[in-house]
């Protein structure tokens, strides 16, 4: 299980290529552990180069990259280079995303997405074997097969260990899957403590169990919202747009056993219903303050990290946090330490 002494306290940048250095350089400055990238409007691949480039020690990873628009070899490569030129710092994050995506976005079949998801890791690590031992490529699946390998398109071993893989997981079923294959799990934003207790847990330690492994060999990765400000109206500000995410995550079906565990299913079917309609400020307004809690650390700048601790403590070994961007270098850095005492 994590605890405070071994917690990581990561942040996430843009995307986008002309801002990365920068927002990279200040996460490392500001003390985090990792720099995370996401798939969403740009490559989550390319930024991780300039972040490298001008940085020396933070991690770097993608939460996430989609797997199922692309192929193990292809991913294999693009992670292997990273990891060269980072020096051992990628962490390499895939999430399946969902089939009308997968199949009307990128062209790509959509299949039984936890055991394609787990072939997929398994390939990945028949790969990098392959190229960092030596060993025959003679993987063969049922989605996917990678069994020539000739000297031109072998490149040089790592010099350090092949990539972490991490793999986003909300349902059981996907959870499980992490807890027997992947290094770290990535958990989405709309997870309570409790879900993270009662559901999240049991399934990784029942997916641990079928290949031998403890639970200190994992790594479970979490966002959580973060709602603090210096006095009652700067928290009551930053809480207006925090609650209009909670409903938006709120609304939609494949969240709906987070809602459920607390007994808010009529809540959902509501938000549903409004997020048909657009009705985006009315569905904030259903987020009341006990729901709003469940969900995100509400605390004054004086407190977050007390209780940023407390939401992470026994569930989380690495939490992305964010911060308001009006506080000095000084400040997140004093509240990153707090963190982790």
């Amino acid at each position: 299980m994590s605890d405070r002494a071994g917690l990581k306290v990561d942040g996430a940048v843009s995307s986008a290529l002309a801002d990365v250095a920068e927002a990279a350089s200040t996460l490392e400055r500001r003390g985090y552990d990792c720099c995370w990238t996401a798939e969403v409007n740009h490559d989550p691949f390319l930024p991780l180069v300039l972040a490298a480039e001008h940085t020396t020690t933070i991690e770097l990873g993608t939460s996430i990259a989609v797997a199922f628009a692309r192929n193990p070899m292809t991913v294999a490569n693009v992670a292997w280079d990273l990891q060269a030129y980072s020096n051992g710092r990628f962490i390499l994050g895939l999430g399946s995303q969902v089939q009308p995506h997968i199949e009307k976005r990128f062209s790509m079949p959509w299949s039984r997405p936890v055991t394609r998801m787990r072939e997929f890791v398994l390939a990945l690590r028949a790969i990098w074997s392959c190229w960092q031992d030596g060993t025959k490529l003679a993987f063969e699946g049922d989605f996917y097969t990678h069994k020539l390998m000739t000297p031109m398109f072998t490149p040089p071993p790592l010099e350090h260990p092949v990539p972490k893989v991490f793999v986003a997981a909300v349902g059981e079923a996907m959870t499980e899957m992490c807890g027997e294959v992947a290094d770290g799990l990535l958990a989405h934003a709309f997870t309570t403590k409790r879900y993270f207790e009662e559901v999240t847990t049991p399934a990784l330690l029942r997916g641990m169990a079928r290949s031998g492994r403890r639970r200190s060999d994992f790594a479970l990765s979490a966002p959580i919202f973060v709602v603090t400000g210096r006095d009652d109206d700067e928290l009551a500000a930053a809480a207006v747009g925090t609650r209009k995410q909670i409903a938006f995550y709120g609304s939609t079906p494949a969240y709906r056993k987070v809602l459920e565990l607390h007994g808010w299913s009529d809540l959902q079917s509501e938000l549903h219903r409004l997020s048909l309609l657009g009705e985006w400020d009315a569905m904030g307004a259903l987020i009341d303050d006990e729901i709003l809690r469940e969900f995100a650390v509400v605390a004054p700048l004086d407190d977050v990290a007390s209780k940023i601790r407390q939401r992470c403590d026994g569930v989380i070994d690495r939490v992305l946090v964010g911060f308001p961007s009006t506080l000095s270098d000084a400040t997140v850095t004093a509240i990153l330490k707090e963190i982790r005492q």
